[in-house]
């Protein structure tokens, strides 16, 4: 191969910017891809982004397992990583090498579900707790009793958010189980807590930043930046971590091993580690992103947020839950299953 004269490797980049015009489809949580970081991705790489929506890992993992759908980028929960890597659906695109992977936190850049990350980039990590209408109910939010036991004025009023992890590991902690277990006498326990408060909900929806800041839905388990932005329209929107535990969760984006437009998958993934780009992301979705450098581009009130900054006293419940075992995920999908019917 010749060498590349007296280009330097910022121009060599650049024209290789030029030339990538094309497509490239993104597979994402609803409401979760900020519209201007989309924009600027567009303008500088002329490359035109389709975003499709999904409510849960669930649904994203049994989308892209089936094939045939054409989305470039998915972004699963840390939990799901090791599962779409053992069903063979991501591709090793060489992040490690990418020049922007130098900004990913130290804290980010080795987990334990995807070693050396191999396979994603950071997207945004937070919490899962709930949402509650302070006007109407005024009463302790943290706890997982205000969806497992709802005091008076919530019956019939609280939603579920339909992933699965999420609920049944809340659900687990709040019967002093862990996440992951495979121990049967509590999965039981944490099902019959869930099934014996199904009657007490309203729906298990997505999509609760414009129902709760409407005040159409009063209470929901809920992620933590999602309410975060339902208090910035309503003030009465505030955000409870379950004393009982609470799971403390990692989006990451990551190239699906049939991509069509891989090399546009490449640089997006590059793209989103640079500082800049990923407040982009957090200051939409309001949540904390763990690329290096990016706090001094997102807005002031990201650093004092009730929903970003968790109290002292209620650190210790969070719990960073591993990838389940094959064992632990069936009973988690036998649940499930059950209180969806």
């Amino acid at each position: 191969m010749k060498k590349l004269g007296m280009l330097t490797i910022a121009s060599f980049l650049a024209a290789g910017a030029a030339q990538a015009a094309g497509e490239l489809n993104i597979y994402n949580w609803g409401n979760y891809t900020s519209p201007e970081l989309i924009k600027k991705f567009e303008e500088t790489y002329d490359v035109k982004v389709t975003i499709t929506d999904y409510d849960s890992n669930t649904t994203a993992l049994t989308k892209i397992e089936a094939g045939g759908h054409g989305f470039d980028i998915v972004v699963p929960t840390h939990s799901y990583m090791q599962i779409f890597v053992e069903k063979g659906l991501l591709m090793e695109p060489g992040i490690p090498e990418m020049e922007n992977f130098k900004h990913v936190s130290e804290n980010w850049k080795n987990v334990e579900w995807d070693p050396g990350r191999r396979y994603s980039v950071p997207w945004q990590w937070g919490t899962t707790g709930v949402a509650v209408n302070k006007s109407i109910y005024n009463g302790d939010i943290n706890t997982s009793a205000i969806w497992l036991d709802p005091p008076a004025e919530l019956v019939g009023k609280v939603n579920v958010v339909p992933e699965m992890q999420d609920v049944v590991n809340l659900a687990l902690m709040y019967v002093g189980g862990e996440p992951c277990t495979t121990d049967k006498a509590k999965l039981k326990e944490a099902r019959d807590v869930l099934m014996a408060a199904k009657p007490k909900w309203m729906s298990m929806d997505y999509g609760m930043t414009e129902k709760l800041s409407s005040g159409d839905v009063p209470a929901s388990v809920n992620w933590n930046g999602s309410t975060f932005r339902a208090r910035n329209n309503n003030p009465d929107v505030a955000y409870g971590y379950p004393k009982e535990g609470y799971p403390v969760w990692m989006d990451s984006a990551a190239i699906l091993a049939d991509a069509q437009n891989v090399e546009n998958a490449k640089l997006f993934l590059n793209f989103i580690m640079a500082p800049e780009n990923a407040a982009m992301i957090s200051a939409f979705a309001r949540y904390a992103n763990g690329i290096d450098g990016s706090e001094a581009f997102m807005p002031e009130d990201m650093k004092t947020a009730p929903e970003i900054v968790v109290p002292v006293e209620l650190v210790a419940a969070g719990q960073f839950s591993p990838a389940c075992s094959d064992e632990a995920q069936a009973f988690y999908t036998a649940i499930w299953t059950e209180l969806q019917k």
